[in-house]
């Protein structure tokens, strides 16, 4: 096996569109700055991916915040007044003002194999799209998200003979590709309320959807007679599920101006509904094989556990796991690495995390700068829901980090992320990967809803 030149597929988001009917003129301005900037990243590079994406459903995606990005991406138990925290709908009762938030992401791929061959790819892509706000100050908000569930895209390059002339015994030379390119989106809103002082419980509905899309392109190499032929299959999903959470918080523990909270939240297990569809021909030029193929995948629940320690407003420590049984998972459609009713290499995914913050200056709006700059340090480490080949785990270890720029508008900030680590082995044929990501997130909170009074 050979390693190709990946390639990227970006997915529109039409949701700007709708956002002149709730942001005020600067906010519009600097929320359309920043996808600009996701735009161009996207233009001038359409390389992305790993070759592990082709397993399962493509590797998967989550984005509670940025700030929780920058503690190692886990951060259940973690509440704040700046920011929303999406893997947990319990803290969105802890709301008081209106925020919205739009993230982007350069990524940056070291693909290597067994004997030493890699291939570097970088590109742009966007991060996700949140909108929150209070309707009952500190008791009770709403949240709504659009972001990858998960990312399929990926090249893989194998070479090969067959005979050509059974008399002759002549043998012809042949290259296969093998491409996918797509993934799941997930698009989420809920409420989170207050039950008592140190309670909350809150839930939401998810949808997920998307198309997947995995070619085998074969052509010869050595042979003018033989036509270059191209199977696609293309996979449309959908399906509904919810995550409920809770979030339990004492205070004044260990001094007077400090919160531990320990939180737990569920994503129930759901059903997509496929669709899919076969098309050969030469080239470009393709037939549809037959009818379009219907199926239901069965995706397992996934469950996460969160301590996190705040102190006098200046610290915050975060620590993390998550489990999902994936071993569990269904489906009347094949994908790699699982085939209806034979062998499966699905396995029970696992997370761990943990980070730190530190903001100098603490709730002193007056001090300088750099000291209302918040500094943020994570790790994490998780084994993928897939083994490509049986008995090798696939785990994935990164360390993250993370600036938090104050603006001159109140209740604005610029959150800049950083994030190194390795996948994979060389093992059995295999690929490892090392990779960074860079981030830029713009969080813009507001005031909504206040009645203005008469003089």
């Amino acid at each position: 096996m050979r390693i190709a030149q990946p390639f990227s597929l970006d997915f529109p988001i039409g949701i700007m569109t709708f956002f002149p009917l709730f942001f005020p003129r600067r906010s519009m301005l600097m929320l359309l700055l920043l996808l600009g900037i996701s735009v161009s990243a996207s233009a001038q590079s359409r390389d992305d991916g790993s070759l592990y994406s082709r397993f399962g459903l493509g590797q998967l995606q989550q984005f509670p915040s940025s700030q929780i990005q920058a503690l190692g991406g886990g951060g259940t138990a973690l509440w704040s007044y700046n920011y929303v925290n999406y893997s947990n709908p319990a803290s969105w009762s802890r709301q008081v003002v209106t925020r919205a938030s739009l993230g982007v992401r350069i990524d940056g791929l070291e693909t290597t194999d067994a004997a030493d061959n890699s291939k570097q790819l970088t590109a742009g892509s966007f991060n996700a799209a949140q909108f929150s706000f209070p309707l009952m100050r500190d008791q009770l908000g709403l949240a709504f998200s659009f972001e990858p569930y998960s990312r399929v895209n990926y090249r893989v390059q194998t070479t090969g003979q067959l005979i050509s002339d059974p008399i002759s015994q002549d043998t012809s030379s042949f290259l296969i590709n093998y491409e996918g390119t797509g993934g799941l989106q997930q698009i989420r809103g809920g409420a989170g309320v207050k039950i008592t002082n140190g309670f909350r419980v809150g839930a939401s509905a998810d949808v997920i959807f998307g198309i997947i899309e995995e070619g085998q392109r074969t052509t010869f190499t050595d042979t003018p007679g033989f036509a270059e032929t191209n199977l696609t299959t293309s996979t449309r999903l959908v399906g509904f599920t919810g995550t409920v959470g809770a979030l339990l918080t004492t205070s004044n523990l260990l001094g007077s101006n400090d919160d531990l909270s320990l939180a737990a939240s569920l994503t129930l297990p759901t059903v997509l509904d496929g669709n899919r569809a076969l098309t050969l021909g030469e080239s470009l030029d393709r037939d549809t094989l037959g009818a379009q193929i219907q199926g239901d995948l069965e995706l397992p629940l996934s469950a996460q556990l969160g301590i996190a320690y705040q102190s006098d407003n200046r610290w915050i420590l975060v620590a993390d796991a998550l489990y999902a049984p994936w071993n569990d998972f269904q489906s009347d459609l094949s994908w790699p690495g699982f085939t209806p009713g034979g062998t499966s290499r699905f396995q029970d995914r696992m997370r761990f995390s943990g980070g730190v913050e530190f903001l100098p200056a603490g709730n002193d709006q007056l001090d300088t700068y750099f000291k209302r700059v918040a500094y943020r340090l994570g790790f994490y480490y998780d084994q993928a829901y897939i083994s490509p080949v049986e008995g090798i785990d696939i785990t994935t270890m990164a360390v993250t980090g993370g600036l938090s720029l104050p603006s001159l508008f109140p209740g604005t900030h610029l959150d800049l992320n950083v994030e190194v680590g390795t996948r994979g082995t060389t093992d059995q044929d295999l690929v490892r990967d090392l990779f960074y990501g860079v981030s830029a997130t713009l969080s813009i909170g507001e005031r909504w809803f206040v009645r203005r009074k008469l003089r």
